[in-house]
Formats: structure tokens, sequence, C-alpha cells
């Protein structure tokens, strides 16, 4: 396997990976207000995923200086034709994270209350904005032979990519609903069971819509393993979640967003990148990728970072693994600031 395929595969994996952990953080955005029915068990519902939501904000940061390190024309063409999605998924990105910093700074029901829903509307935008723009790649836009787009703001948004957006959301509230059930106690614990168990249908029948869609669109006849593996486990988490399996139902979770995130790039290979001008303008791996030198010395690099932010986030994982109940600080006191701040991005890297 040449060094470009390998770098295809590793940014596929940055990309599944960002979604299998930042997806439950959106999950448990969205859903704070409503499994906290006041600000103690909001406050909890965030807590949660204090110490985790900006390391897990690190694969999103590596996915896209990967894609710019790795392969220059897709990075190129990629950034400029989603420019407006991509100015808004940072503007949402950057709300969320200010509202964790500054939800709990004053004693205010309607300072909180403001800040909670930028967390929840912020905690929606991006994950669909992002859903939409993997589906653009595969749906295809109109790039001409100089790998330029030539379309409108207009042309980002189709049925299929919109579709795909959704489907992340889907996947993103029941994620987030069975990690809060696995991670809280309590009145939260018991309301984010009765979301799980709504959103746990909705989402699988998403996902095999999307299979389904996603097969048509690719010429193909029957799916392969990994979007057969998306709707088994998406399947799997709505049994699951009725039988109140959570820790199984939150792996399954993780299965079908790491299995239907992989379904866009094996759709795509070895492509990366459809025009829908004309398929001899698709950018491939291979005319879009960096020097053979490049690569090298980039693998050399990754082969000795990416383990160290293994084990750096699971650290992190294992350290903040306890459940929470009642308040996070009368359980944890050790997380009060953590929750509001979380493990430094840059020392993840």
């Amino acid at each position: 396997m040449g060094l470009s395929i390998f770098w295809f595969v590793l940014v596929a994996l940055f990309w599944t990976g960002f979604f299998v952990l930042e997806g439950f953080d959106f999950g448990v955005g969205m859903l704070h207000t409503v499994v906290g029915r006041n600000d103690e068990e909001r406050q909890l519902a965030l807590d949660s995923i204090g110490p985790l939501w900006d390391g897990n904000e690190v694969w999103l940061i590596v996915a896209g200086a990967s894609m710019f390190a790795a392969f220059p024309g897709w990075y190129a063409t990629m950034f400029s034709a989603l420019y407006l999605p991509l100015v808004l998924i940072l503007v949402a990105l950057i709300l969320r994270g200010v509202s964790f910093e500054y939800r709990d700074k004053r004693d205010s029901s309607r300072w909180r209350q403001t800040w909670s829903t930028l967390m929840t509307v912020s905690s929606l935008v991006a994950p669909l904005l992002i859903g939409v723009g993997l589906g653009d790649l595969l749906h295809g836009l109109p790039i001409d032979s100089q790998q330029e787009f030539t379309g409108t703001p207009l042309d980002l948004v189709s049925p299929y990519s919109l579709f795909v957006g959704v489907t992340i959301v889907a996947l993103c509230v029941v994620h987030g609903a069975t990690f809060l059930a696995l991670k809280v106690d309590g009145p939260v614990r018991a309301r984010a069971h009765t979301i799980a168990r709504a959103s746990g249908p909705v989402a699988a029948l998403a996902v095999l819509g999307y299979v389904i869609w996603t097969q048509t669109l690719i010429g193909g006849v029957l799916p392969g393993l990994v979007p057969i593996l998306a709707i088994l486990a998406a399947l799997s988490t709505a049994l699951l979640v009725q039988r109140r399996l959570e820790g199984w139902a939150f792996a399954s979770t993780t299965v079908a967003m790491a299995a239907s995130v992989s379904t866009i790039f094996l759709s795509l290979y070895p492509r990366v990148m459809v025009s829908s001008t004309n398929p001899a303008y698709d950018l491939t791996i291979q005319n879009t990728s960096s020097s053979s030198y490049a690569l090298t010395v980039m693998t050399i690099f990754a082969a000795v970072l990416f383990p160290l932010v293994l084990v750096y986030q699971g650290w992190t994982y294992y350290v903040f693994r306890r459940r929470l109940g009642g308040t996070a600080a009368s359980k944890l006191p050790e997380q009060a600031g953590a929750s509001r701040r979380g493990p430094s991005p840059v020392a993840g890297l």
C-alpha cells in the first residue's frame, strides 16, 4: 500500500474518531436542557463531558491538518467550496466552547439560560453542517479541470448531503443520550434513558435510509461489510436501550457512528471529491496528494505522536471514569475546574 493510500485511510480514521468522540459531546450539548429540569441538573449533564470535550476536538484539528499536509489539492478545493459552511462551523464551535466557560460565571437564570441556548444550537449546527460537507464529497460539487469549485453556496445543499447531516445529528442524539445514561445518576439518567429509547429507532431508520441512498448513489448492488455493520449497530442500539443495557448501548452507538462515517470514505475511494461537472475532473488520492518525501516525513512524525495522543486521551477517560450523581462538585470535587476547562488540546498533541 502506497503512502498516499495510507494517509487517505489515516484521514478517514481521524474524521471517524472525531465523530465517535465528539459525537456524544454534541449529543449532550443538544440534550442538556431536556434532561435537566433545573440549573443543577443541566450543569450535571454538562459536567459529564466537561473534562473531555476540548480534548475530543483535537481530532477535528488533526483531521484538517492531515488533509492540508497529505492532500493539499483536496484541502484547497474542499475548503474553498465549503468556505461559508466552514465559517459557520467555526462560529458554532467557538460559541460552544465559550458557553462551557461562561455559563456559570454569573448567578443569573437569564444569563445561564442564554448560554444554554447557545450551547444547544451550536451543538446541533456543528454536526449538521459537517455531515452536509461530508455528504457533498460523495454527492458531487461543480469542479472544473483545474480542481476549482465553480458553483454557488446553493450547490452545497443537496437532498443527499442534507440527509447525511440529519443522520449524523440523529446518531449524535442517541450517542449523547446513552453516554448520559452511562455517566450520570438520578433523574438526569432516567430522562436520558427515555430519550435514548425514543431516539434509538429514529437513528436506526436514518442509518438504514442513509446506507440505501449511498449505495444507490455509487451504483452499488449490495452494501459492503462496513455499511451493513452500521445498520446492525444502529438496530442493536435501539434494542439494547429498551433493555437498559447502557454500556452495551453506548458501545453499539459508537460502532454505528464509526461505521456510518467510514462508509462515506469507503464509497469515495479512490476519489476524495466527486465532480458533478465531469467524472474526469474527480479529485483522487493520486492527483491531490503531496510528494513521496513529504508523506514519508509525515508518516515518521505520525508514528511517534499519534500513539502519544491515544495514550493521553485514554488516560483522561480513565481518570474521569466515575459516574456523577447529585451535584458534580459534591461527588467529584477535582472535576469542578476541569469540567469548565477540560484538558488542553495542545497538551494532547
